[in-house]
């Protein structure tokens, strides 16, 4: 099949690589000249784990394209997908839509006989309507129709996600255009992976209350863990124990600093507003950002309590920016409302992640940023570890005690064990479990 991917970020990028790699012609489409240019010769913009490998092998194997000119794309498509970014709106939080709806707009005057258009994009219950009276009102005799295709990639595994995901949702009416998708994804027939065909409004939806109730899963988990510590309890041993629960399943229940990225902060605000214009609150979600977004604040006065209630003057090392491992997004990260709340309260911070600097250099003008973890460490009055990248679980623990000035380590995603850091001299402290 032929496919025209609008938009190279994240998801179009990582969506339009895999469809080629399932053997679909697929050129991707962008306005940026310069991102296309690097994306032909075999960059990436992004830091994803194998994709870059990917992009090389489907390039050289003339499956795969990228281009400034959307014309020649969408003409030759049997399926335009629309991925472009939705952000959310200052003010009230609700998505911005307007690319997806200028998106749209230029396809319309492209379309050349039957196509199926693809809204990639997370959007709010309702977009699909509006995306089909744009194309309808500027292409009154187009042959077409719009379906929504949510994603459901984790920055980290987004190529394993797509290629062996838990199911894929297609919300649409029409069976050409249910064909045209079966036709897509049959590669994923092999797996047996369930797809779910629904209508449009309600696969939208499924997108939002997906991220929205993760969202809660990892609130709910926090607040557990800030109960442990009153009472003397271990959070860990609490996620185990409610996670062997098949009604509860054991992912998205590791206490931390709070969620962030490119999903949930914004999914979450759009859903609450949704609800809101419906005339049908969700209490629940609501209570979940507010939780979410107190939870960074106090993360930052649990290191400042660590370092005996005052860092002024004092510099804090700092391991891992990026909102999680495996990525360089530093969109939403917990990272930056501690940073900042510690360098209001006078801290100066040293900072190391292997992949997220050159994104946060701009976010954190104050910050002085690091070639290497150990170089976060030297006469520091305390080490915070805010990202759990792989090699910050195994550090030279001798190295690092040496390092610091005072060996306060403050674990905000309890990598190490306690009592063995207990054991050699460290004032350490972490998330919901006692200290030993």
């Amino acid at each position: 099949m032929r496919v025209a991917m609008i938009g190279t970020g994240y998801v179009g990028l990582v969506s339009g690589v895999c469809f080629a790699d399932f053997g679909h012609q697929v050129i991707c489409v962008d306005k940026d000249p310069g991102k296309i240019d690097t994306l032909n010769k075999g960059g990436i913009p992004i830091y994803e784990p194998g994709l870059k490998s990917l992009v090389a092998k489907n390039i050289k194997e003339g499956r795969l394209s990228f281009t400034t000119e959307i014309e020649t794309a969408v003409r030759e498509a049997d399926a335009v997908f629309i991925a472009v970014g939705t952000p959310a709106r200052r003010g009230d939080g609700f998505a911005d839509l307007s690319y997806v709806y200028a998106a749209a707009e230029e396809i319309a005057g492209l379309i050349d006989g039957y196509t199926v258009v693809v809204t990639k994009s997370t959007v709010p219950v309702g977009t699909g309507d509006a995306v089909e009276g744009i194309i309808r009102k500027a292409a009154p005799k187009a042959d077409f129709d719009v379906v929504s295709n949510p994603e459901f990639l984790r920055e980290g595994a987004a190529i394993a996600d797509f290629k062996r995901p838990d199911r894929v949702v297609v919300g649409t009416s029409s069976k050409r255009a249910r064909d045209v998708m079966g036709a897509l994804y049959r590669p994923l027939y092999i797996n047996e992976t369930p797809i779910v065909f629904t209508d449009r409004r309600t696969s939208e939806l499924i997108k939002y209350a997906g991220n929205a109730f993760l969202a809660t899963k990892i609130t709910f988990i926090n607040e557990m863990a800030d109960l442990c510590e009153k009472v003397g309890a271990n959070v860990q041993e609490v996620s185990k124990g409610i996670g062997l629960d098949g009604r509860i399943g054991k992912k998205f229940l590791h206490a931390g600093p709070g969620y962030g990225g490119s999903c949930f902060p914004k999914d979450t605000l759009a859903l609450i507003r949704t609800a809101q214009e419906a005339d049908a609150p969700l209490k629940i979600v609501e209570a979940v950002v507010a939780a979410n977004d107190a939870r960074k604040r106090h993360m930052a006065d649990k290191i400042i309590t660590a370092c005996g209630g005052d860092v002024a003057g004092k510099t804090i090392a700092v391991l891992g920016l990026s909102f999680k491992p495996n990525t360089d997004d530093m969109r939403q990260s917990p990272a930056l409302p501690i940073i900042k709340a510690l360098t209001e309260k006078g801290a100066k911070i040293r900072a190391y992640d292997p992949e997220a600097m050159e994104e946060a250099r701009p976010l954190l003008p104050d910050v002085d940023f690091c070639d290497h973890a150990y170089d976060c460490l030297k006469n520091a009055d305390a080490l915070t570890i805010i990202t759990e990248w792989d090699q910050f679980r195994a550090l030279d623990l001798d190295r690092v005690k040496a390092a610091l000035k005072t060996p306060i380590i403050v674990d905000l995603r309890n990598i190490y064990d306690p009592h063995l850091m207990n054991e050699m001299g460290f004032n350490y402290h972490s998330i919901g479990r006692p200290q030993p």
